[in-house]
């Protein structure tokens, strides 16, 4: 192994057989500047694997998972130089003997403007733990100019998530205040404002979201009772359909609070009840997209309807819920592979529950047929799904983006909608 000059790095990264591994945490990776660089984010086309993701059990079926093989040349680059020379020694152990080092990222490569770098568009919205955590010590974190803020913990009829340890300071949401169990659909604005209100938001109020993985299993009887990560993301998107200006969201949840070693309360805090929620709800009604205009979106080459459900869901041979009963898809959608269920979101995910690496999800949307020329709405079976991976395309920029509110529930509980079961011959956008 031997450390190279950013010269050196530049010619290197035009060759095909080189792998730039970005082992810094996730959130620097995405755009924060977190040791005083001049700029922000990742060398270009750089991948990222923390270094602290080397003593997980399954490092390499990550590393293979991200196309990183021994017969490639990989440069490793970072903040400190121990843990550059760590993730290198773990390469070498799982044979990879082609390993240069780069030590220069803050004082050099960050520095001169003409070394390609880039960074999530809205990595400001996909904040890390210590960013929460310097918020809630009275400090003004980067990118925070307001005077007022909420952290709500989200979960679905289960306060024990957040009883049981939450982030000091943070209320508890139910899901159920901003969709209704007979639709799951959003709801009405006048159910939106009078909920938010309890809540303590208004539209000019930042509020930070997380919620806390709970290994769900799809057999028990309310399996999204353990999936508040993914309800986070839910009560994300209907806050900016709202109207809520500066909504945030915690870059791994609950999990990367508790990674940070910051400290947990167990205190009920009380929900601070405002007079007025401040603006026209909604605010961005087209975010949202019922069963009409799907249907548009369908024969339209200017859009795509996004099936972010999982395979068997898709082929038709289960529904996803034990609440509804017909099986398949709808057809004309785009498969977006969620994961193993209706209640994981591996393919999004990283393996300490960070939101994946953002050019890989989209390239697996490239690949697809989902591109950010078009106008997109994203669903599942009830909405949680389809606002993850929204609220994907939003943090990326994508300029039209949708969730369709109905998903699999309502559109198959209309008999007179048509349905595909199987595996399609092919799998292609609209031409």
């Amino acid at each position: 192994m031997r450390e190279i000059t950013g010269a050196e790095l530049v010619e290197l990264s035009n060759r095909t057989e080189v792998k730039i591994i970005d082992i810094r945490q996730v959130d620097a990776y995405n755009g924060w500047s977190l040791r005083g660089e001049k700029r922000g984010g990742h060398i270009a086309n750089a991948k990222s694997l923390p270094v602290k993701w080397a003593d997980y059990i399954d490092w390499i079926e990550v590393v293979r998972h991200k196309d990183i093989l021994p017969e490639h040349t990989l440069v490793i680059y970072g903040y400190e130089k121990a843990d550059i020379e760590k993730a290198a020694n773990r390469f070498l152990k799982a044979g990879y003997y082609n390993i240069s080092l780069y030590c220069g990222f803050v004082e050099e490569w960050s520095a001169i403007d003409l070394f390609p770098m880039n960074r999530m568009a809205r990595y400001r919205n996909l904040v890390h733990a210590q960013w929460v955590q310097d918020l809630i010590s009275g400090k003004r974190p980067d990118g925070y100019d307001n005077k007022k803020y909420v952290i709500v913990h989200a979960h679905y009829r289960n306060r024990n998530a957040y009883l049981s340890g939450h982030i000091p300071g943070a209320i508890d949401m139910d899901t159920l205040a901003l969709e209704a169990p007979e639709t799951w659909n959003r709801r009405t604005p006048e159910e939106l404002k009078q909920s938010l209100e309890n809540h303590g938001i208004t539209s000019d109020t930042t509020v930070i979201l997380y919620g806390k993985y709970m290994s769900p299993d799809k057999t028990d009887p309310f399996p999204g009772s353990a999936a508040g990560d993914i309800g986070a993301m839910r009560c994300a998107f209907i806050m900016l359909y709202a109207g809520v200006k500066d909504v945030r969201v915690l870059n791994g949840g609950f999990q990367a609070w508790e990674d940070a070693g910051f400290g947990v309360s167990f205190t009920d805090v009380p929900k601070i009840k405002v007079s007025d929620f401040g603006s026209v709800i909604p605010a961005r009604p087209g975010l949202a997209v019922d069963t009409p205009e799907a249907k548009k979106m369908i024969a339209s080459s200017d859009s795509e309807l996004v099936c972010v459900r999982s395979r068997t869901e898709y082929i038709g041979e289960e529904s996803g819920y034990n609440y509804i009963e017909k099986k398949g898809r709808i057809p004309g959608a785009i498969f977006a592979d969620c994961g193993s269920d209706a209640y994981h979101m591996e393919n999004y995910r990283n393996v300490d529950q960070t939101t994946r690496e953002f050019p890989e999800i989209s390239e697996m949307w490239r690949k697809s047929g989902i591109t950010h020329d078009k106008h997109l709405a994203f669903y599942c079976g009830t909405g949680w799904r389809g606002s993850e991976a929204f609220i994907n395309a939003w943090l990326m920029g994508y300029p039209g983006i949708s969730v369709y509110d109905g998903g699999w529930f309502e559109w198959s509980s209309d008999p007179d909608n048509p349905y595909e079961v199987g595996v399609p011959d092919v799998q292609a956008s609209k031409k």
